[in-house]
């Protein structure tokens, strides 16, 4: 099977898959006109993607890439508290949550790619109109299965006042934020000192875990699950998908093991490497401090 071939079918699995959720989150849900308003909210994602893929393969550019993804929760959070007849403080919560989650990420992505020039992942694959088109479909679903949690409870018809769970649920997701704000900040400073060119970090918090941030991702979207949690019924606990998706991605597929694989070809001969690897959980914060301390990178 050709490429082309591979990336339309691959579009069209991905479109149903995002269909089968937007039906299954819609249950019980409010409407607007009669259509369920996550079904809308899930097509817009989708939509939203196609419409900047058309000038971005007419550039042939990826600049405006993960800052459409981001600003695609912003906007459709905003619309859903818009167009919800009854929206109460639950929905105005998760609503601020994932908008400021997404805003620091859409800056922080788009100023990399500022800084950098590019995406090197994306030099093959603009080169041909259906992967490039392919891509922009999976950040849909990426954008979709991420917010479903929030966006679900946001639809529901079945208001409830915020109760324990969702005060646990908002600490956990700003414990999170903070772990990953702080590692990329972390991040970006060590890399930013030239005596660090080439070298891996092992200080801070990244000493006791080799993915902090994606392991302060991962807790925050369990605080959005939590949040939700209260409000849904029946098929709308498709949303356990958030959280779930959200692991998976980042522990299975495009995430660590990635990076790692990354890392074991720059470093992998390096004893200090192989010493903070052995020392490190890759991902799950020890939470004793090293008793030795190597320079480090990315």
């Amino acid at each position: 099977m050709s490429v082309t071939r591979k990336a339309l079918l691959t579009i069209i699995v991905v479109l149903v898959i995002g269909a089968l959720v937007a039906v299954a989150g819609s249950q019980g849900g409010a409407t607007v006109g009669g259509f369920p308003l996550y079904a809308l909210a899930v097509i817009a994602a989708f939509a939203i993607q196609v419409i900047v893929y058309i000038p971005s393969q007419l550039a042939h550019t990826e600049h405006f890439f993960d800052l459409t993804g981001s600003l695609t929760f912003v906007v459709i959070s905003a619309g859903l508290v818009v167009l919800h007849p009854t929206i109460d403080a639950r929905g105005w919560v998760l609503a601020a949550m994932v908008t400021v989650w997404a805003l620091r990420l859409g800056t922080f992505l788009f100023m990399r790619v500022r800084r950098t020039g590019g995406d090197d992942r994306f030099d093959t694959i603009k080169q041909n109109p259906v992967r490039f088109l392919q891509v922009w479909v999976i950040q849909g679903a990426w954008v979709s299965l991420t917010a479903s949690a929030a966006w679900i409870a946001l639809s529901s018809d079945r208001p409830a006042p915020l109760e324990w769970i969702a005060y646990v649920g908002i600490a956990v997701w700003l414990i999170g934020l903070v772990i990953e704000i702080v590692a990329d900040a972390q991040k970006n400073a060590f890399k930013a000192d030239a005596a660090n060119r080439g070298r891996f970090i092992s200080t801070g918090l990244w000493s006791r875990s080799r993915h902090p941030n994606y392991f302060g991702e991962i807790v925050l979207w369990v605080g959005v699950f939590l949040v939700a949690a209260p409000v849904l019924s029946g098929w709308q606990w498709v949303a356990v998908l958030s959280p779930l998706f959200v692991t998976l991605l980042l522990t299975r597929v495009s995430g660590i093991p990635l990076l790692e694989a990354k890392a074991e070809r720059k470093w992998g001969d390096d004893p200090a490497y192989r010493a903070y690897k052995s020392r490190t959980p890759v991902l799950l914060p020890r939470l004793t401090a090293p008793t030795t301390r190597v320079a480090a990178a990315e």
